[in-house]
Formats: structure tokens, C-alpha cells, sequence
């Protein structure tokens, strides 16, 4: 099968690491290299693709502008370079992103804000909303607060749970190496690059050597851990070389790289992650219209509303019942229990006067629902 096109994609993800971004004897980041991304950027951007960008480089420029000494930084001495040196790594991307006249929306993140329920859905809120106004969310690691135990660490994986928080549908990992090799290609003048993976298997595995080891310290690992994360939640993923100028028109004309499929998409993946894999804490019994809009691809609004049943929290699964009972399917609800009944049988107009703050419309999205298969008569 031939391999996929950077035009085939919706949205996308596009991981830059610090020694792409930052040259570390100057302490510098290297602009040219940087304004050439932003043209290719600009270029998906004004295809009508929505493009979030990953980048680290908050702590290397900090360290430079605070003229820290070389060597390992404690803890405290890494938070503070990232403090410092984020102001820079936003203002540098809001300029080079600006001189496209698109603009850049800056989002810190932490392990937990992938992970907790309310956090994350917050962020994908977020996440989304800047999309809708056509903005590119620059997204890092919140290294001014991360501790070893609750940070990634790498932003490989990062990238890939933000890509899965925003339903992207390829996520790409700039890299200083080209793609997935057989063997390490340092040591190894005949390995040969793979081309396509089309299932993460032990071999594949052992190909980025175990963990903990030398090859993997920092590197091929990490990235087939990202891969997973993307292709579990049906995005395609790639690793591609970051060190030429315009790494992502070199992808599109078909520049060596590895390309890691996944079978699915990300509202398909979606889906059945909420179908399968969640338990439903309350239950909302909708009338019977509907019943018929949500079985022609609708969200639930609140006006279908006509009961509540049970103790849940925006973002748990629900199950959603017909008026007579049977269960139409389920889905993750967009407000807490106390809250959909207030808003219950009311016009999604309404909710800003009733819960006194803004909220979605729709009491359940489309994206977040599974509809059942109908009752036999």
C-alpha cells in the first residue's frame, strides 16, 4: 500500500525538540532554521489544516539568558531556567508564527493535566476553542512546576497525549534522525532505515533498543512509546529528520522517514475506548425526538433531556436511555449530575442564565457518544 500525504490529514502534531530548536554552544535559538518551520507551518495553516505544535526549549534558553554554568542543574535551578527561558521560546514563536499572521496561543502542560479527568478535559477545551479561532496552540511540558514524579520527562510522549487529547490525526516527531533504523545506524553502516510500521511488535521494539540501555537513553525509545499512544488513538505518526531547512515540505515530497499507521481514526478509537473500557456512573433518559437525532449523527442537547440518575462528574460515561427505557448508548457527559439537572428539558440558550457561567450546548458531543444498534421489533 502506498504510503500516506501530508494533504490527506485534518490535523496535526509537530513535536520540535530543544537541540532542533536551540543551538546549545551559542545558547541561541537557531531563527533561520525556525522561520523555514513557520513557512511550512503556514503552509498547512493556510490549506485549512489546524496545526499544534509541541516545543521544548524553555529550560536551554533560560539556562543561556541566565548565563548558568555547564553541567547538571538541580531541581530548582531547572525550574527556574524554564521560568525564564519560556517568556523567550513563546515570544520567539508568536513572531515567527505572527509574520504569517497566525496567531499563537501558549499552553503548559503537566502529567497530570493528561491524565486527571477535569484537567484534561479542560485542556482539551482549551485546545479546541484555539483551533475554532484558527490560532496554533504552542504546547511544553510545565517544567516550572513539573518534579521528577509528576512530569513526562521527554516531550515525545507528550506530544503524542496531546495529540490523542486533540483527536489529530497525525502527529510528527521532528528528529535528529531521519526515522526508525534496524540497527543503530551510528554503529551499524548497514542498517537500513524502516520505511512503515504497520504494528508495534517485539521486533519492532528491540529495534530501539531496551530500556535503560545506551541507545535508548533519551531517544529511539521514547518514540516508540509516542507511537502507541498516537496509533492507539488513531493518528498516524512519523519520525522525520529536523535538520534541514523545511523539514515538513521534505516529508510532503517524500524524504526519507518512518511512518507508524494505525487502522483507525481518532473518532473511531474514540469511541471505542468509551464503549468498551469505561463504566457508566449515571444514567439520562431522553424523549423521543431525541432518540431520532441522536440516531442521525446529533449531539444530546439539553432540551432532550427528561431525567438524571445517578452521582456523576463532567466527563464521566453515562448510559442514555429512550423513554421507554432501552439504552440508546453511551457517552461522556459534559456537566456534573447537580448540573444537568438544572439545565435538563431547557433550551442550550438558557444555560448561561440558569448555571450563571458558560458551558458547552450540547449535553453530550457527537465525538463523545456511541450509539447502539436499534432494538429489534
Amino acid at each position: 500500500m502506498p504510503l500516506p500525504a501530508l494533504k490527506d490529514f485534518k490535523r496535526i502534531v509537530i513535536k520540535v525538540g530543544s537541540s532542533l530548536l536551540v543551538d546549545s554552544a551559542a545558547g541561541r535559538v537557531k531563527r533561520s532554521w525556525l522561520v523555514a518551520l513557520a513557512e511550512d507551518i503556514a503552509k498547512l495553516h493556510g490549506q485549512g489544516r489546524d496545526v499544534l505544535v509541541v516545543s521544548s526549549g524553555s529550560i536551554a534558553l533560560g539556562r543561556s539568558r541566565l548565563k548558568l554554568p555547564r553541567g547538571a542543574l538541580k531541581l530548582e535551578e531547572s525550574q527556574g531556567a524554564a521560568a525564564v527561558g519560556q517568556i523567550a521560546l513563546a515570544r520567539i514563536w508568536s513572531e515567527v508564527l505572527g509574520q504569517h499572521g497566525i496567531e499563537a496561543g501558549q499552553i503548559l502542560l503537566t502529567l497530570n493535566d493528561t491524565e486527571e479527568r477535569r484537567r484534561y478535559l479542560n485542556a482539551r477545551s482549551t485546545i479546541g476553542k484555539l483551533l475554532d479561532w484558527r490560532a496554533v496552540p504552542v504546547i511544553n511540558e510545565n517544567d516550572t512546576i513539573a518534579t521528577s514524579e509528576i512530569r513526562y520527562g521527554d516531550n515525545d510522549r507528550l506530544a503524542a497525549r496531546v495529540a490523542s487529547m486533540a483527536s489529530a490525526d497525525l502527529l510528527i516527531l521532528l528528529s535528529d534522525i531521519d526515522g526508525l533504523y534496524d540497527a543503530p545506524p551510528t554503529a551499524d553502516n548497514n542498517a537500513k532505515l524502516i520505511p512503515r510500521v504497520d504494528a508495534i511488535t517485539a521486533e519492532i521494539e528491540a529495534m530501539a533498543g531496551a530500556a535503560g540501555s545506551e541507545l535508548s537513553r533519551g531517544g529511539m525509545r521514547t518514540k516508540i512509546e509516542a507511537a502507541k499512544i498516537a496509533v492507539g488513538a488513531g493518528a498516524h505518526m512519523i519520525i522525520a529528520s529536523g535538520k534541514i531547512d523545511h523539514p515538513l515540505q521534505a516529508i510532503a515530497k517524500g524524504r526519507r522517514c518512518t511512518w507508524f499507521m494505525t487502522a483507525a481514526n481518532p473518532v473511531t478509537s474514540r469511541k471505542r475506548w468509551i464503549a468498551g473500557t469505561l463504566e457508566a456512573k449515571g444514567t439520562l433518559t431522553i424523549d423521543a425526538g431525541a432518540v431520532s437525532a441522536l440516531r442521525a449523527g446529533k449531539s444530546l442537547l439539553p432540551a432532550g433531556v427528561i431525567r438524571i440518575e445517578g452521582r456523576f462528574a463532567r466527563g464521566d460515561a453515562v448510559v442514555v436511555r429512550g423513554p421507554d427505557g432501552h439504552e440508546i448508548g453511551r457517552g461522556l457527559v459534559a456537566y456534573d449530575a447537580d448540573d444537568a439537572e438544572r439545565i435538563k428539558g431547557r433550551s442550550s440558550g438558557d444555560i448561561l442564565t440558569i448555571l450563571e457561567i458558560g458551558g458547552r450546548a450540547e449535553m453530550i458531543h457527537r465525538d463523545d457518544l456511541v450509539i447502539g444498534p436499534r432494538p429489534k421489533t
